[in-house]
């Protein structure tokens, strides 16, 4: 069974940066696109970035581009993203996900990943 630990969340006032990290216990991550979601209190879970095996094919929500960026270290099966500019509108619970097909592309819909971490809670005060 796959594991997923994130890590990096924390408190931070608006306009500053924070890095999630997210380790996998698998050794087929290096094979597995990967995504982040959030979802704050109250509202449905959410797309933010996901990259695919090779660190290319990345996708990020709207409300994140040019100030989010999501990476990975396949050597030491961790995927990161990497939050500039934060606004208290990205207030939420973080999650990593793991695509369960391997070798396919990255994807947005939360339905195509199989394996969920247990989240990190990013909080950024006005």
């Amino acid at each position: 069974q796959v594991q997923l630990v994130e890590s990096g969340g924390g408190l931070v006032q608006a306009g500053g940066s924070l890095r999630l990290s997210c380790a996998a216990s698998t050794g087929s991550f290096s094979r597995a696109p990967m995504g982040w979601f959030r979802q704050a209190p109250e509202k449905e879970r959410e797309f933010v970035a996901a990259i695919g095996w090779t660190g290319a094919n990345i996708l990020y929500a709207d409300s994140v581009k040019g100030r989010f960026t999501i990476s990975r270290d396949n050597a030491k099966n961790t995927v990161y993203l990497q939050m500039n500019s934060l606004k208290p509108e990205d207030t939420a619970v973080y999650y990593c996900a793991m695509r369960n097909r391997l070798y396919y592309g990255s994807t947005s819909d939360p339905a195509d990943f199989g394996s969920w971490g247990q989240g990190t809670q990013v909080t950024v005060s006005s």
